[in-house]
């Protein structure tokens, strides 16, 4: 396993592409509504990251993936493709986006409602975003990537949802996905020392039904095995010498 510590001068163009991703969700969320596709999304963000942003659009052509963005809807998982399909009033979307900027990488993901979503969506929603937020309160100096596991799985099942295990969030840096991977699911004391410099995801997925997911024919789209709404909320964080500092904050959340 090759951890990569991110000198100060990196842990800078960390904090610069984190930035730039988390723009991007700021600017997209105004155009999501209900008739448009997820196709114009992606339009739209590919020329913001490009023309505007001058930075690169970190899953096209990665692996094969087609699209600048992924748009996950309903009971899809994760790595949904952006395509023809219009949104809808009810639809729950998480659109999950990462930037390269001077060579290094900024990803983050949110949720989005389309019009009024269904209660269990909105509480899935909640449910997820307060489980990454208690993986992320987790990490410090001395930690081990089993607390970040342990903190989401455990508000996660408390609630009665499930945590996905087959996907999970990665150390990030020049390389879009390094080690080390980070589970979402775990026992306290367990796995890696987290150490001042390292870069890593927290990025929980979680049904609303049971945790099992498949893989569709083309690839990359994961889905419900039993077809229950899913959630996802991502965030880049930097392991400091006290403690974390989160790299994709919003506008509305910077200090």
């Amino acid at each position: 396993m090759t951890i990569t510590i991110k000198t100060p001068d990196e842990q800078d163009k960390m904090r610069v592409a984190g930035r730039l991703a988390a723009d991007v969700l700021d600017m997209i969320g105004e155009h999501v509504q209900p008739g448009v596709a997820t196709d114009e999304l992606d339009r739209i963000c590919h020329d913001f990251i490009v023309n505007e942003l001058g930075a690169i659009p970190a899953p096209l052509n990665y692996r094969g993936f087609p699209k600048s963005i992924c748009t996950s809807v309903n009971h899809v998982v994760c790595h949904g493709i952006p395509s023809e399909r219009v949104l809808k009033n009810g639809d729950i979307l998480n659109i999950d986006v990462t930037v390269i900027k001077d060579e290094f990488h900024g990803d983050t993901s949110r949720m989005f409602f389309i019009g009024t979503p269904p209660i269990i969506g909105e509480r899935l929603s909640k449910v997820c975003f307060d489980s990454m937020w208690r993986g992320i309160r987790a990490i410090r100096p001395g930690a081990r990537l089993g607390d970040i596991g342990y903190a989401v799985q455990s508000h996660v099942e408390e609630q009665r949802f499930s945590v996905v295990r087959e996907y999970c969030g990665h150390g990030i840096g020049r390389v879009f996905h390094e080690d080390p991977q980070v589970l979402h699911y775990g026992r306290p004391g367990t796995g890696l020392e987290l150490v001042p410099g390292m870069t890593i995801t927290v990025e929980p997925m979680v049904n609303a039904g049971k945790r099992d997911v498949k893989l569709l024919s083309d690839g990359w789209t994961v889905v419900t095995k039993d077809h229950s709404l899913s959630a996802q909320w991502e965030h880049t964080v930097l392991v400091t010498t006290t403690g974390y500092e989160v790299l994709t904050l919003g506008a509305a959340d910077r200090g």
